[in-house]
């Protein structure tokens, strides 16, 4: 009998578990040693095989004094606190820990240094405060954020700690408490992670780089009295209070927040810790009760990383398998907000390195010209011309902006070298709203658009000179869609009186119609890579009012499919950015309540689908 791999060219490989993107993605909760006193509301310093819990309380006491030593597998009880407590920072290792603030019947500022057998008093923080977070060690430590005496409570306030005094440093741009740090960070490297205010959840993250507080990219699950293990590039938060109990677990790999294996036990109030997001301790806390039960959280050492495309024999379930891309779960997921809100403008890039230039802020042709990173927009040099329902192409290091709805600057465009934009030759045809196709600023494909009449004019540049190629089949204005100047689709446009769902896709020489989108609208945004592969969202659709939608839809070369829903309905020239359907943004846009800032993110996972004779 001949072989699978005569017949096929390959051997399947075999694998006793499914593939998983990362190491991380393959970690997993499990039990580990009970404490010897169940409680809530402590705190922890240390990393999971020799960690320190300090604190807490059991309903109703107002606060404990017992400490307890981890090894890795049991609990050990050794020297009290000298002043019992609950709600306060735990820093450092098991043998070189601070206990600092914390609450009784009010907020306090009690500080406490252990040096591996025993709690001695040292000076205390400025702020007294509870439910605060903290990074660094025993010697060099911040404190930041919590519950103080003022009014409304939740405080912004930082403080930093050399190894004899406190120092208030800058504050948090949103004051919060019930947060977490970062507990393997420093003083120059920290996080802030979600928390609350006046029992309202709040979403935010921030990330210290030893001066000021940066807003970075938001978790998935708002919650508070949550734990944490970690750096402030590679971070782990797991458990809280999202309205119940969670055990939701999340991983920080420095740009983006990504779910992972769920705890054991929901549970809030507990204590957590350690060195990085690959190995940490999850320790007693609240489930309703207080409770005395550990979980470590453990990276796999060696794992088969998932690829698009192998097939593999899985020997546990004895099944074959395939890695595909999971386009029915894709989703969007907050990003960094723009700088400045506004609309009429479209964007350009990958989903990690994009820019928009031009737009309107708030009623007026703008000039701002702004960079994506993969989680912030930071402004880079303006326009020389301030123009609206303009066209942007290319990438951060070299873009293009072309045309504009307003007559003096119709045949405008502008070269963007990675630090200024030069004036250049001009189109052919002047016009606004154009469709473009193109993935350098050296080689962009621009169809159709309006002036006082809709268009069908396509025209190819080269880097130097625009030269006009074959029309559309139906012209229109407010495109979208993408590609390169040899392999595009155009989905959707307007035509008076209003919105078709026509496309259009671009073989290098030619239009041909394909099959319609699902949802006819205008000035939405999108992006791809070829003719075969390109995503468009938001925009305004076909009823009377031009209502904004929150609608997206894939194209794979013969029809286009609804996926996951934006978060936020937007239309009137809305910035998008692709290298592929798979790894989309969207940002800015006219939203209900005005013109937006924000930025999503699409993201279509790999997944392992079985494969099943028919």
């Amino acid at each position: 009998m001949a072989k699978y791999s005569d017949i096929k060219g390959f051997t399947v490989q075999t694998l006793a578990s499914d593939p998983v993107p990362s190491g991380i993605s393959g970690a997993s909760w499990a039990s580990g040693g009970t404490a010897n006193t169940a409680r809530k509301q402590l705190a922890g310093a240390g990393i999971q095989t020799a960690g320190l819990v300090f604190g807490g309380r059991q309903s109703p006491s107002a606060g404990y004094a017992q400490t307890e030593q981890y090894d890795g597998s049991s609990w050990t009880e050794v020297n009290d606190l000298n002043t019992a407590r609950r709600s306060m920072s735990g820093i450092g290792l098991y043998n070189a820990a601070l206990a600092a603030s914390g609450w009784v019947t009010t907020a306090l500022a009690n500080n406490e240094s252990w040096n591996g057998s025993s709690w001695t008093e040292v000076n205390d923080v400025n702020t007294a405060r509870q439910a605060s977070a903290s990074s660094g060690t025993q010697t060099a430590a911040l404190i930041y954020g919590g519950y103080d005496a003022s009014s409304p409570h939740h405080t912004a306030v930082m403080e930093q700690w050399n190894g004899s005094s406190w120092t208030e440093t800058t504050d948090l741009n949103t004051a919060r408490n019930g947060l977490t740090g970062s507990p393997a960070g420093t003083t120059t490297a920290a996080l802030a992670v979600l928390g609350s205010q006046s029992g309202t959840l709040v979403s935010n993250v921030e990330q210290w780089n030893g001066s000021a507080w940066t807003e970075v990219s938001e978790a998935n699950t708002n919650r508070q009295d949550h734990s944490a293990s970690g750096t402030y590039t590679a971070n782990l938060i797991f458990s809280g209070n999202t309205g119940s109990v969670s055990a939701l677990t999340e991983n920080w790999d420095g740009s983006s927040w990504t779910e992972v294996a769920d705890l054991s036990t929901a549970r809030d109030n507990g204590s957590g810790f350690g060195a990085s997001n690959e190995v940490a301790l999850m320790g007693l806390g609240d489930t309703g009760s207080a409770v005395g039960t550990t979980e470590e959280w453990t990276t796999p050492s060696v794992f088969s990383k998932i690829t698009e495309g192998q097939l593999y024999f899985n020997s546990t379930t004895n099944t074959f398998k395939e890695t595909t891309l999971n386009v029915p779960a894709a989703t969007w997921a907050s990003g960094g907000s723009l700088n400045t809100a506004r609309d009429a403008a479209t964007g350009a890039g990958i989903q990690t390195a994009a820019f928009m230039a031009g737009g309107r802020d708030p009623s007026n042709p703008t000039a701002i010209h702004e960079q994506y990173n993969g989680s912030s927009w930071t402004e880079a040099s303006d326009l020389n011309t301030a123009r609206r329902y303009l066209m942007n192409a290319g990438t951060t290091t070299a873009g293009l902006a072309a045309g504009s709805n307003v007559p003096g600057s119709w045949s405008n465009v502008e070269s963007w070298n990675g630090s200024s934009w030069t004036e250049t030759t001009e189109l052919n045809t002047g016009r606004g709203y154009m469709w473009r196709g193109g993935s350098t600023g050296t080689a962009v494909l621009v169809a159709g658009g309006y002036t006082t009449t809709y268009l069908a004019v396509v025209e190819s540049w080269n880097g130097s000179a625009w030269t006009e190629v074959n029309d559309l089949n139906t012209g229109g204005s407010s495109m979208s869609g993408g590609g390169t100047t040899t392999s595009a689709i155009a989905g959707a446009r307007q035509l008076s009186p209003g919105t078709t769902a026509i496309a259009e896709s671009w073989d290098g020489s030619s239009w041909s119609e394909v099959s319609d989108i699902n949802t006819a609208r205008r000035l939405l945004g999108g992006d791809g890579s070829s003719n075969t592969n390109a995503i468009i969202f938001a925009g305004e659709d076909a009823t009377s009012s031009f209502a904004n939608s929150d609608k997206t839809e894939i194209w794979d070369g013969s029809s286009w499919t609804e996926v996951a829903d934006l978060a936020t309905a937007r239309g009137n020239g809305v910035g998008g950015a692709a290298a592929s359907s798979a790894a989309a943004l969207c940002f800015g846009g006219h939203a209900p309540g005005g013109r937006t800032a924000s930025t999503e993110e699409f993201t279509v996972n790999l997944a392992n689908k079985t494969i099943t004779s028919s």
